[in-house]
């Protein structure tokens, strides 16, 4: 029997929830109506997050393309950046990460990078075990209802689809003691999206482990506690929305736990997920209480706005289905950045919620390690080695303007250098092939000409896919 958690009418663990009306009727089998099968720039063809893009923030290409040289040239050196300019790491967070470079910079924000350097061959080793029956059939059962109307996961069995089962199965293998959580399903195919399954694997592990500890432990003790924490940081950020919940006795646990075990990957608009995505896997957990806190005091911070809600369920509804105003991406970012709760005030409340749920339960029956507060964090308790950082591959520039570095020539043979002798002659030989980031290219253009990477206006031009998009 699979485990589950009831209470509060939520089940969370075990068989999957019911559709929400946006998922119900594209079980894949060429169901979905022809006009939905348009495909928007984040890959889905129909559904609630279909066209969020309407809303998205429009980058200038020569504005993204200068984005893109400054997180090639942080992803080279990343543990200097980390630190020594860690505030600007966080301000390119906060800005949003190129599209190209996305799946790459969350592999490296998290952890991930290192925990899959220092675990080679590990995630293959479970990918080959059969795993658990009872967590691999409640998995399957599961994998239809993961973004539905995405392109990478609307075929029933596709790859999409297959390698979300492949990296939840490998997470129960990995952590048995745990299993597996139906709110893990979302995470996994959301960075599925940008990286391949092996990659997925330890981003996921590294936000299960770090991000989120005990989030997806039975019993769900973590995510009732950081329900307290958010309620008593919104008395203070919107006292009307903290009375008006406490009048309604609305529990925490009923409107936050699918937003934060989700990382609100179910709630957002697509381009407002990857932009609160971006943040969080650099700031940690205080991200998703600030957007949290932002949507409680837009939905309910004033009287003017409690008039539709009187009641529970009124109330209820209300944030079920966030308004669109409060959820467009330019304005829920400047929101999240200008609210002033930090790492320190969350901490500090934290010990407070222990205290009194020890008091008024007992001891915790999960114990989980404590979270880090993001990368910097992250980072600090496990010091990574150069290796574990080096990327593989290296991205790959063309350039005929290029020359080696002299440490590359004085590596070579003799016969490989730019010139030999021959019949008493110097020989100029071609331009060498250079690994190199940041070689220009022709025709640069007069924003950046020393640094122009070439590609196409989409993506970058590496040598591996940074995004299945």
């Amino acid at each position: 029997m699979a485990k589950t958690e009831q209470g509060n009418g939520l089940e969370i663990r075990g068989s999957a929830e019911k559709l929400t009306d946006s998922e119900k009727g594209t079980e894949v089998n060429g169901s979905v109506p022809e006009e939905d099968r348009q495909v928007d720039k984040y890959g889905f063809t129909g559904g609630a997050q279909q066209y969020s893009g309407d809303n998205a923030e429009v980058i200038p290409i020569e504005v993204l393309r200068q984005r893109e040289v400054k997180w090639l040239e942080m992803l080279n050196s990343w543990d200097k950046w980390m630190a020594k300019k860690h505030k600007k790491v966080k301000e390119r967070c906060q800005k949003g990460i190129p599209p190209s470079l996305r799946g790459r910079a969350w592999l490296y924000l998290s952890g991930g990078k290192v925990k899959r350097e220092q675990n080679s061959g590990k995630f293959e080793e479970l990918d080959n075990q059969p795993g658990d029956p009872t967590w691999v059939d409640v998995i399957e059962r599961d994998l239809h209802r993961q973004f539905p109307f995405h392109e990478m996961f609307a075929a029933k069995g596709g790859h999409g689809q297959q390698d979300l089962l492949r990296v939840l199965k490998a997470y129960t293998l990995h952590r048995p003691e745990e299993g597996y959580c139906q709110a893990q399903a979302p995470i996994a195919a959301v960075l599925l999206m940008h990286m391949p399954a092996e990659d997925a694997f330890w981003v996921l592990v590294q936000i299960c482990e770090k991000y989120l500890p005990g989030y997806y432990s039975t019993g769900l003790e973590a995510i009732q506690l950081d329900g307290e924490i958010l309620y008593a940081l919104l008395r203070r950020v919107s006292p009307v929305a903290h009375r008006h919940l406490k009048k309604h006795k609305l529990e925490p646990v009923l409107y936050m736990t699918e937003w934060f075990m989700c990382a609100f990957s179910r709630t957002l608009p697509w381009a407002s997920v990857l932009r609160v995505w971006d943040m969080f896997l650099c700031e940690g957990v205080k991200i998703l209480f600030r957007v949290g806190l932002v949507l409680l005091k837009c939905l309910l911070g004033t009287q003017e706005k409690l008039k539709p809600c009187q009641g529970f369920f009124e109330t209820m509804e209300l944030l079920r289905a966030v308004q669109p105003q409060y959820t467009r991406e330019a304005f829920l970012v400047h929101e999240i950045i200008e609210l002033p709760v930090s790492e320190k005030d969350i901490e500090k409340e934290h010990q407070a919620q222990l205290r009194r749920w020890k008091e008024t339960r007992g001891d915790l029956h999960s114990k989980s390690p404590p979270r880090l507060h993001g990368a910097k964090a992250i980072m600090s308790a496990e010091p990574p080695r150069q290796q574990e950082l080096r990327q593989r591959p290296t991205i790959i520039v063309k350039s005929p303007l290029a020359s080696e570095p002299d440490e590359v020539l004085a590596d070579k043979p003799r016969e490989r250098r730019n010139t030999k002798k021959e019949n008493g002659h110097a020989e100029v030989l071609p331009p060498v092939e250079v690994v190199n980031p940041y070689a220009p290219s022709g025709n640069p253009s007069p924003l950046h000409k020393h640094m122009l990477i070439q590609g196409s206006k989409d993506s970058l031009n590496t040598s591996e896919h940074d995004t299945y998009l």
